[in-house]
């Protein structure tokens, strides 16, 4: 499993930044400091509240400034899709 989203996350990334507005839990998961739980946690969030900057990322339980700092160069925050 944990390959499959390497190799997902490695597709991601030759194609340009992951999309926290839109990635799959497959996506997120395969990013530095963020599992299977995490990256759900992410997409609840989500659902309920669109994110406007890589920062809001700390209001997900268990994500703080330094998964984000780890992760920065292979993020973007796209536009909401509510």
């Amino acid at each position: 499993m944990k390959i499959l989203a390497m190799i997902v996350l490695g597709m991601s990334l030759l194609f340009g930044a992951i999309d926290i507005n839109s990635a799959s839990k497959k996506e997120l998961s395969g990013l530095s400091g963020i599992g299977p739980k995490k990256a759900e946690a992410i997409v609840k969030y989500r659902d309920k509240n669109c994110f406007k900057n890589l920062n809001e990322l700390t209001n997900v339980k268990g994500i703080g400034k330094k998964t984000i700092q780890k992760n920065k160069k292979n993020l973007k925050v796209g536009k909401c899709k509510k």
